[in-house]
């Protein structure tokens, strides 16, 4: 099986903790160049300089607020234009939780601008080079709420749609050019995410977090919440050369939550 990278520049979002860390070490094994995006610049040096580094592999990390998409577009083509960028994985932290009905307008407009729109201004600065070269893997983290709505994460199911929607009208338009754009769906995965649905539902409930996770977990065939790596796995053979034929496509990594085939 193919999954060499070498020679291939990842972009990784949210590359600072959890799932975006954890990418980006998976990447960087494959031997795929690594420059990581998030807000946090010590957060984000300390990940650079553990990233495996052999010959002539380059990592490196890039300072920005996927709030500010004009911002955010301004940098990104700057780095791409150095750098033409092959692999980017959209990843940014979801909503907070509550009910669909009752948020607020902005809560849906902050949470649209830092999905979708933020994931057009990165595509749109990225796109040209993977042109270029004929060759591109763009994959979105997002939610299993894709498939099964998750109670009291009224904003971001409406939002991972959108998302869902988005990458499947993409991998149409760009397969022609040698990219493919995926979705990967984490299940009840061990970051601050997860930290924070225990908490909203804590609220919302009035039971313990020890309470709400038993509760959780009791829906997980795997009886266990995931580690971050396991979901970087996924991703990472999406990114690979193996992957070539995989386009269009939102796989789970739940441990056999959901429900729906």
């Amino acid at each position: 099986m193919d999954l060499d990278l070498t020679g291939k520049h990842a972009l990784v979002c949210g590359g600072s903790e959890g799932i975006g860390r954890a990418t980006a070490l998976e990447l960087a094994q494959l031997g795929a160049d690594v420059t990581l995006l998030a807000r946090r610049e010590d957060a984000l040096r300390e990940v650079a300089t553990s990233l495996p580094c052999s010959g002539d592999q380059r990592h490196d990390f890039l300072v920005a607020d996927v709030a500010h998409t004009f911002e955010l577009g301004q940098s990104v083509a700057a780095l791409a234009s150095d750098r033409p960028v092959h692999i980017l994985i959209n990843n940014t932290g979801g909503p907070p939780g509550g009910a669909a009905h009752a948020a607020e307008i902005g809560a849906y407009l902050d949470a649209f601008n830092k999905h979708l729109v933020a994931n057009q201004t990165l595509l749109q600065a990225v796109l040209p080079g993977m042109r270029a070269a004929q060759w591109g893997r763009i994959v979105n983290v997002i939610s299993t709420s894709v498939y099964e709505p998750i109670a009291n994460l009224g904003v971001s199911n409406t939002i991972r749609g959108a998302v869902a929607s988005w990458a499947k009208t993409l991998s149409k338009e760009l397969g022609i050019d040698g990219i493919t754009v995926n979705n990967v769906l984490p299940g009840y995965t061990r970051t601050q995410r997860l930290d924070q649905i225990l908490a909203d539902r804590s609220k919302a409930t009035g039971k313990s977090q020890d309470e709400v996770a038993k509760g959780m977990l009791a829906t997980v065939p795997a009886g266990r919440f995931a580690e971050a790596h396991e979901t970087a796995s996924m991703i990472a053979f999406l990114c690979s050369p193996a992957a070539a034929y995989v386009n269009g496509q939102s796989i789970a990594v739940d441990g056999g939550r959901m429900q729906s085939i």
